[in-house]
């Protein structure tokens, strides 16, 4: 893996600003670490909603996480907005790995960088599916060159 923390906003390809709510803040004055994957969570599913990978109640597949990490690499506070950024670093036939860089205003370098690995899987029975075509078109602004 390589040092995700020497990335820059330009390495990803969909951003989403996120607002930093006073009650994300711990004890320590900082945004807790269960935020920064609440925030990461947000900027696939936002993307994948409004690009119609999937469709809320409806859509004959939904991607489960079946992975998910984050690295912390600065503090985020209130009253921030994160810019959240997205790519995605593999997509197969039934599943994809998100990768997400969550950045403060000013700052080149991530203040975290995670990854969230979906299945897609049949609504009902849960069992995987592949991508369809239109998915797959949808998803493809965000792949990274040989990431197909």
């Amino acid at each position: 893996m390589s040092d995700r923390k020497s990335e820059t906003r330009d390495d990803y390809r969909w951003s989403l600003d996120i607002p930093v709510r006073w009650m994300d803040c711990d004890a320590y004055g900082h945004v807790n670490n269960v935020i920064y994957y609440a925030m990461m969570d947000q900027v696939v599913t936002v993307y994948i909603l409004n690009a119609g990978v999937i469709a809320m109640g409806t859509s004959p597949s939904i991607g489960l996480c079946v992975a998910s990490a984050c690295d912390f690499h600065q503090s985020i506070e209130f009253p921030e907005v994160v810019d959240a950024r997205l790519r995605i670093a593999k997509l197969g036939s039934k599943s994809v790995r998100y990768e997400i860089g969550l950045f403060r205003e000013g700052e080149e370098a991530p203040a975290a960088t995670g990854h969230f690995v979906h299945v897609y899987v049949d609504r009902h029975s849960r069992k995987p599916v592949a991508l369809t075509a239109a998915q797959c078109e949808a998803l493809g602004p965000l792949v990274l060159g040989d990431a197909a």
